[in-house]
């Protein structure tokens, strides 16, 4: 069966007709695409960026071309959610393919729901801490957790070790979270206060005055950080020495002129740069552009005459509808958007929505906020902030911040401490010191002197120095109770110079301060301007009168032992060896070929008389002439050479050199003894480096000083001085090596004991985070490198107030030798008139003893024969006739022997003989005798 459908024509109709009409043409973007604008009846100037935002894309072919923006604005209250619902719905109602605002978080969290509802893109550029990723929001502020993290990374790019945070709503907290996170439990702790709604900062600021913090991050409304400040500065917190972080981002927008000339360093981000050609071209277009609407709208006031400044969140309105253009553009082009009213009372939802805020959190561009892209989340978590500074010139741009590579300073090191100075010039500094010779003392003068010129010293010169390189003035005060500062562990309180920079009331400490880790936890130190260590003042040894026995010192009791030693053993061996050898046997009497005895010369007396003469170096009559003997002889002259060479260069010394006795040499001494008193400065750096001390002989001479009493501890070195001159080597004083070496040029009567027990420096004290430190150091470095340190030094610890009074004792001390008094070389006077009187008390005995022995043999009375032998003794010649009338005139070596002593082994005087023949006598023959 066939028919119509069989037909082949019929379906060559139906193609043909498929052909000419095709498929229904894709519908393009509407004429009119509408965008609503929620704003409050303050925000001027956003309504203003988002209208202008509008005609500049209008104007701009390249986005959107066959389009054009609508601008549909509604005002609405800020508190009024209300309201803000009822026009969201009324722009809904009309058509619009994104709502932008409001800025109220009040308002916002009901547009930001029904447009979740309608899947409405909704644009913000306000600070949200309640972002979600699921939402149709798309958020152009900087994300806040990243914009905290450019909050840690300043601060820590700062060093602050403590600070304390002002914040005005809870919002503020939850901005510092970070921060606060950041800072660990081990670290310094954060104060955190709230600004109170009254409008009375003041008591709040004098608590933190009070504290002595000098960090303060400032986290409230634009419109209430010029009266913060303000009232900072009424109450003394806007110093050289405090320094501010404020988290608005609009601080360049606030007239600071007040306050740039305090030196505060006040310091903000900028997420919009005015200077900016693109920022300056735009607000001149919205200027111009509402003066042609009869409007004045004046960017300039706030800030400067010359600067054009806008909020951020401005610029982001501005951005945020540029944003919207290029999305929808490049989603025109991908799909058919369609675009129409929808009603709040019906389930109806926009299918474009979440297609078009993909596109946005996708689309990276560069607005007047820099490079606009956003995260795998949809978050702005990827940009760049300014870094701005309050100086003389107002604010300027000294660094950048990303979240890549965190904190960048653009100026160099350089060029702040340039300014520094510059700020320094013309400025007058409080410098707060005490009196303390040669450092600061008040001048001697008849009349009555005031300021600075009733001061003169070492630290007074030096802080002159210092200004005529920096160019400030400076007025010197005493610190009010004396003291160099110390801290007060049951208080916490610094007393002193110290507490005086603490408090701010001084600007500089300049004396003998000490850099200890205690005060530099709390001030700032400058490098140091004299280097010196602990030492011990005490009296100079008493000058002890010489030693009768001197000549014996050059040489210890036992070397004097080991020498008579040596002297009886090589007496004894040299003995033996002459007996035992036969070359020292000899004829007695060369004319008898055959002698029956043979003589050996070194008898026990000859041989301790030889040794004894090579040791005084006389010589003897008597000579070795065995080889052996000539060795001992030989060894015994190089041993005596060695040492009497060593003993008289010693002798010299001791003979001319005067011996100071004293009863200590170094704080070790001190620290074994118990006699002897030590003490230091009160509260001073000496006595908390033995308070502080991990050594064992320090922490037992702090418990000494401790447990002392009455106490050893003084309340000036002054005070310290005199009580080591008065107690007569009874008590010592730990002070500084410098101020030792200022005293004992003074007083000839002390001395400095020992060396240093430690290293460190003197440095001039500020107050913390000071911004001279620099500047002041390298004003000393110079002062060092040009010499100048080391000429005042001289001048007021050599020349001035009494200096060198004890250099004259010591270059005569020195240069002159002292002579030899009978005090020095009496000893040698008694060893002679000793060895004399044993002499002749020998003589007397050998007298006796030969006259009791002739008289036994003649049979005549002692008496007698000893007066015949004193008269043979005192005569001119020696001649002596014999005994019971005997006229002869030769006397026999053996002239009164007895027979049987003449009938013995012969002997000699010179030695012994070895018997060969029969004896024979000795005779000795006086040819004075011969009538």
């Amino acid at each position: 069966m066939t028919g119509r459908w069989a037909h082949p024509c019929w379906w060559a109709a139906c193609l043909l007709a498929l052909l000419l009409h095709g498929p229904a043409p894709a519908r393009a973007l509407p004429d009119a695409i509408r965008i609503g604008g929620l704003f409050h009846p303050d925000d001027d100037h956003q309504e203003i960026a988002f209208r202008y935002a509008v005609e500049k894309i209008n104007s701009d072919r390249t986005i959107l071309p066959r389009s054009k923006l609508l601008a549909q604005i509604e005002r609405i209250s800020p508190q009024d959610s209300f309201l803000a619902s009822k026009r969201v719905c009324h722009l809904l109602g009309v058509g619009v393919a994104a709502i932008f605002g409001p800025q109220s978080s009040h308002t916002a969290s009901h547009v930001q729901s029904i447009c979740d509802t309608m899947e409405i893109p909704h644009l913000e550029t306000r600070w949200d801490y309640r972002l979600r990723r699921e939402s149709c929001l798309v958020n152009l502020y900087p994300h806040p957790s990243t914009l905290s993290k450019a909050y840690v990374d300043l601060v820590a790019a700062w060093g602050w070790k403590s600070f304390t945070i002002i914040y005005e709503t809870n919002e503020g907290l939850v901005r510092m979270q970070e921060l606060l996170k950041a800072h660990g439990l081990s670290d310094y702790p954060i104060t955190v206060r709230q600004l109170s709604d009254s409008g009375d900062y003041r008591p709040l600021l004098k608590q933190i005055k009070n504290s002595a913090e000098s960090h303060i991050v400032l986290d409230c409304s634009t419109e209430r950080i010029y009266e913060v400040l303000k009232q900072a500065q009424q109450i003394g917190m806007m110093s050289d020495y405090h320094s501010y972080l404020i988290t608005s981002l609009d601080l360049h927008t606030i007239n600071l002129d007040e306050f740039k000339y305090g030196g505060t360093n006040i310091t903000a981000f900028r997420l919009v740069d005015p200077e900016n050609p693109e920022v300056a071209q735009a607000i001149h277009n919205w200027t111009i552009g509402e003066a042609r609407l009869g409007k004045k709208v004046d960017f300039k006031t706030a800030v400067s005459e010359n600067v054009t400044v806008i909020k951020a969140e401005t610029a982001l309105m501005y951005d945020a509808v540029h944003l919207f253009a290029k999305a929808l553009h490049d989603l025109d082009t991908s799909q058919q958007i369609d675009i129409h009213p929808l009603s709040c009372d019906t389930q109806d939802t926009w299918p474009h929505g979440y297609s078009l805020i993909n596109y946005m959190k996708i689309v990276e561009m560069r607005g007047l906020t820099d490079v606009i892209k956003f995260d795998h989340q949809g978050f702005r978590s990827d940009f760049v902030l300014d870094i701005v500074e309050l100086g003389p010139q107002g604010l300027r741009k000294s660094g950048t911040w990303n979240s890549t590579s965190g904190v960048n300073f653009t100026r160099t090191y350089g060029e702040q401490q340039k300014e520094i100075v510059e700020i320094l010039q013309n400025k007058t500094l409080i410098v707060t010191t005490i009196l303390s010779a040669p450092y600061c003392m008040r001048k001697d003068s008849a009349e009555k002197l005031t300021g600075n010129s009733q001061f003169e010293g070492y630290a007074i010169d030096l802080i002159h120095e210092i200004s005529k390189i920096l160019g400030f003035n400076y007025t010197i005060r005493l610190a009010p109770d004396g003291r160099y500062g110390s801290h007060n562990k049951e208080t916490g309180e610094w007393d002193g110079m110290i507490k005086e920079l603490l408090e701010q009331r001084a600007d500089l400490a300049i004396a003998d301060l000490t850099i200890t880790f205690d005060r530099e936890q709390v001030v700032d130190f400058t490098m140091p301007f004299m280097n010196l260590g602990i030492s011990v003042l005490y009296r100079k040894p008493v000058k002890q009168p010489p030693n009768l026995f001197s000549f014996l010192s050059p040489l210890s009791l036992d070397v004097w032992i080991y020498m008579a030693t040596a002297y009886l053993g090589v007496s004894v061996l040299l003995f033996i060896l002459a007996r035992f050898t036969p070359y020292e046997w000899e004829n007695p009497h060369p004319c008898n070929s055959e002698p029956l005895f043979l003589e050996n010369s070194f008898t026990l007396l000859n041989s301790l008389w030889f040794t004894i003469g090579s040791l005084m170096q006389q010589g003897c009559d008597i000579a070795p002439k065995a080889v052996s003997t000539r060795m001992v002889a030989g060894m015994w002259w190089f041993f005596t050479l060695i040492m009497i060479s060593s003993y008289t260069a010693n002798l010299a010394a001791f003979l001319t050199v005067e011996r100071m006795d004293s009863p200590i040499e170094s704080a070790e001494d001190l620290a074994k003894q118990t006699k002897i008193k030590y003490g230091a400065l009160r509260g001073g750096s000496t006595a908390a480096f033995f308070r502080d001390s991990n050594f064992s002989t320090y922490q037992r001479m702090w418990s000494f000083m401790e447990s002392a009493r009455p106490s050893v501890f003084t309340a000036s070195n002054i005070e310290g001085v005199e009580r080591v001159v008065k107690g007569k080597g009874s008590y010592a004083f730990l002070m500084e090596s410098t101020s030792i070496e200022y005293v004992i040029e003074r007083n000839c009567e002390l001395t400095q004991v020992g060396g240093m027990l430690d290293s460190k420096g003197y440095g001039i004290a500020m107050p913390p985070n000071s911004p001279f430190r620099t500047a002041i150091s390298g004003a000393v470095l110079k002062l060092q490198e040009e010499g100048k340190l080391h000429i005042l030094k001289t001048r007021w610890w050599k020349e001035k107030r009494g200096g060198g009074s004890c250099r004259d004792d010591t270059s005569k001390s020195s240069s002159t030798a002292n002579e030899l008094g009978l005090a020095n070389v009496g000893g040698v006077f008694v060893v002679l008139m000793g060895g004399m009187g044993v002499a002749c008390v020998i003589a007397v005995c050998e007298f006796v003893w030969k006259s009791r022995k002739v008289a036994v043999e003649e049979r005549v009375s002692l008496c007698s024969e000893m007066a015949s032998e004193l008269r043979f003794a005192l005569k001119r010649n020696r001649a002596q006739p014999k005994h019971a009338g005997s006229g002869g005139t030769l006397r026999t070596a053996s002239s009164r022997a007895s027979p049987k002593d003449s009938a013995s082994e012969p002997s000699s005087e010179h030695g012994r003989f070895h018997p060969l023949g029969p004896p024979y006598a000795q005779y000795e023959f006086d040819p004075k005798a011969v009538p």
